[in-house]
């Protein structure tokens, strides 16, 4: 089954007998056969024909739209749809299945920013992080032995810390300084494509597990409320650094982005400007639109590998017993 994902602006979405065709004026950029379509994601300014969305929603097909920054508007589907059902599986999700898969995003997480690290240092030789590669890889092992939330939130945040201390180490740009994570406001270039970036990704996040019918307010990692979507926070921590940090490091040190041009300072904090915004969307969506071979063999753009994550949570929320795989870069 495929996701169609479309990122150009001013596309059109239109019905032909049993495909969906997407076009820019005269312009065909893809059709896709509604039997084989599982959901489709809208970014930014195009629009789909009231055929198109009712082939859809005949069919059990939901539409996500999306800001061009990943912010989910809203959706549309089927009535049948909900996450009622699911939402009761996930709260009886018992204290130590929550805690079996929040020990295991933690891990994966560790070890994605361990893998991201030891990259670069192939690149650069660094005392900084070669400590830093051990320290990572002791914090992972002790996060696999937590034996409440709140230790396994300490193991998490003293990575972090580790983590960020020799992103520094990574940076071959002289204009681009960065001495540690600041979120609220973010304090520098660095800072802003990062907090820039993970809302990206988180609102894409929120957008597929509420395709996929989960509730997206029960999570095991985080705690969730009426403001605070926990399951996208959850699901995020394992695509920070092989997604938002290394697409970063690729900005800077290829000289994509420009320190001056590119940043706006106001309200205390540091900012991407709207040429900053066009530019790393712009790479966002190349990156995540290549074109990745799946376990069954299909070619599908790197997109996929959110919707496969959030799929493969919901099996272990409808069977707990066969536990939470995280995503792992090697």
């Amino acid at each position: 089954m495929r996701t169609l994902y479309v990122s150009q602006q001013n596309c059109y979405v239109s019905l032909q007998q049993e495909s969906l065709v997407v076009k820019q004026g005269e312009t065909i950029y893809g059709q896709v056969q509604l039997p084989l379509l599982e959901q489709i994601l809208i970014f930014g300014k195009s629009q789909v024909s009231t055929q198109a969305i009712r082939a859809c929603l005949w069919r059990d097909i939901p539409i996500a739209y999306l800001s061009r920054m990943g912010f989910c508007y809203g959706r549309i589907l089927p009535i049948e749809r909900g996450y009622r059902q699911l939402s009761r599986y996930q709260q009886q999700l018992t204290i130590v299945e929550k805690l079996i898969t929040a020990r295991t995003i933690v891990q994966a997480k560790l070890k994605n920013c361990r893998v991201l690290l030891r990259r670069q240092q192939r690149r650069r030789e660094s005392e900084v992080l070669e400590k830093v590669l051990q320290s990572l890889e002791y914090l992972a092992s002790q996060a696999s032995e937590a034996d409440n939330t709140e230790r396994l939130m300490g193991f998490e945040g003293a990575g972090a810390v580790q983590y960020f201390s020799a992103l520094s180490e990574c940076l071959a740009h002289p204009d681009f300084v960065f001495t540690g994570r600041s979120r609220r406001p973010p304090g520098n270039p660095v800072n802003a494509m990062l907090s820039f970036g993970y809302q990206v990704l988180w609102n894409h996040l929120l957008a597929l597990i509420e395709i996929q019918g989960l509730d997206p307010y029960y999570a095991c990692l985080h705690e969730g409320s009426e403001r605070h979507a926990a399951l996208a926070s959850d699901l995020i921590e394992e695509f920070r650094a092989p997604i938002v940090d290394s697409l970063m490091l690729w900005l800077v040190n290829s000289k994509v982005m420009n320190a001056q041009k590119d940043f706006e300072y106001r309200d205390g904090g540091c900012y991407l400007n709207d040429s900053g915004r066009r530019k790393y969307l712009q790479a966002f969506l190349q990156r995540m639109e290549e074109e990745i071979q799946t376990n069954s063999g299909d070619k599908q753009p790197k997109w996929d590998l959110l919707t496969q994550q959030v799929k493969a949570y919901k099996q272990f929320v409808y069977n707990p017993s066969h536990l939470y795989q995280p995503y792992q870069i090697r």
